[in-house]
């Protein structure tokens, strides 16, 4: 019983923080019709600012801590990023009017993470003196670049199956209703038909420019470079005295953005099947926890911090909001950008942030104390 009221009562105070204030703020403005409108220019600067602070972080962290503290945590992130597809493709994508190739892109979203809310879920952490190791921040890449590749990967070998699938059926049909010709004129079988096709190596989906389209995305970038000028050189200074001042000043306005933008984007789950808005609500809770459980077994095992377990837990509840969708775009062009962006931005990132912080922050300190 002790248990659960400490962890209704820090949830509730948890929903009462700056941070998840102007998100409520920005979806309720938008909603009430407001006209604010902050250029795009200025968000792109400040989700640089943010994520360039992270990376500083944590690359300063690696450069004063051991290295082997940092590989379970890794591990773990990656194969988050990688489970949190296969959830999607074998549950989403078997629900009724959702397309397969639909959901396995929205897995990789969800898969990916969002660096605003990674920078939220670290801000309340700080604002509720849980101490984390600094580096925590550095696992970004580990969970969004598998998940990305994965989805990628994954949706194109379903493609190329569906493709060759109908190709062969279609062949078979038409040497059926071909009786004038000579019998070896056309294939009799469909792996027959299947072998005279081009080289099925043509149809390999290639990893590598995936993986390259993700390091080059604009968050991913920030966050990498930020982590080199932590680790090779001596950026203490502006960090003090810039970075670290600047952080939540700007993450509240980011927060402000991502509200009126989740609002926005409502509008569009109409297009698709409403399982989409089932889903948004409760896989950012599913995949925070594995990832929670998988946390903890670094606790026990490695004593990897419990705000650290909970870094990892709001990660993977995130949903990559700004170098996922481009990368899933170019990575998967059939897919529906209305299913999987409209599902991430307009309720999976306002579920992360407003909701799965402070359920994660409240589980962590009701079982840590």
């Amino acid at each position: 019983m002790d248990f659960v009221s400490l962890f209704i009562t820090d949830f509730i105070a948890q929903l009462q923080s700056p941070t998840l204030a102007f998100l409520i703020g920005g979806m309720i403005i938008a909603a009430l019709g407001s006209e604010l409108v902050i250029p795009e220019s200025i968000c792109t600067i400040i989700v640089f600012m943010l994520l360039t602070k992270i990376g500083l972080t944590g690359g300063i962290a690696i450069r004063n801590s051991n290295l082997l503290d940092m590989v379970l945590p890794a591990l773990f992130a990656v194969i988050t990023g990688i489970g949190v597809v296969f959830i999607a493709r074998y549950t989403l994508a078997k629900l009724p009017k959702v397309r397969t190739v639909d959901a396995i892109a929205t897995g990789g979203l969800f898969g990916a993470v969002s660096g605003s809310t990674m920078a939220a879920g670290l801000t309340v952490l700080e604002e509720q003196k849980i101490p984390f190791e600094a580096w925590t921040g550095a696992l970004y890449p580990f969970m969004d670049i598998p998940a990305l590749v994965t989805a990628i990967v994954v949706a194109n070998i379903y493609l190329n199956k569906r493709k060759l699938k109908e190709a062969g059926d279609s062949a078979m049909q038409e040497s059926f209703s071909k009786q004038a010709v000579a019998a070896g004129d056309y294939p009799t079988t469909r792996q027959e038909y299947l072998s005279q096709q081009k080289d099925p190596g043509e149809n390999k989906v290639k990893i590598w420019p995936i993986i390259e389209e993700s390091l080059r995305g604009p968050a991913l970038s920030a966050m990498l470079l930020g982590l080199a000028l932590g680790l090779f050189t001596q950026p203490e200074s502006v960090y003090k005295s810039f970075y670290d001042p600047a952080f939540r000043g700007l993450l509240s306005i980011l927060m402000l953005v991502m509200g009126m933008e989740a609002w926005s984007r409502v509008g569009e789950l109409r297009k698709v099947a409403q399982w989409y808005v089932v889903y948004s609500v409760i896989a950012p809770f599913i995949h925070g926890l594995i990832a929670f459980g998988l946390g903890m077994i670094a606790h026990y095992t490695m004593n990897f911090s419990m705000g650290g377990v909970v870094v990892l837990a709001v990660i993977a509840s995130s949903s990559s909001d700004i170098s996922g969708p481009p990368t899933l775009r170019a990575g998967i062009p059939s897919a529906n950008p209305s299913a999987y962006i409209g599902a991430s931005t307009a309720i999976g990132t306002p579920v992360a942030i407003g909701l799965c912080i402070p359920f994660f922050v409240g589980l962590a300190q009701a079982i840590g104390g």
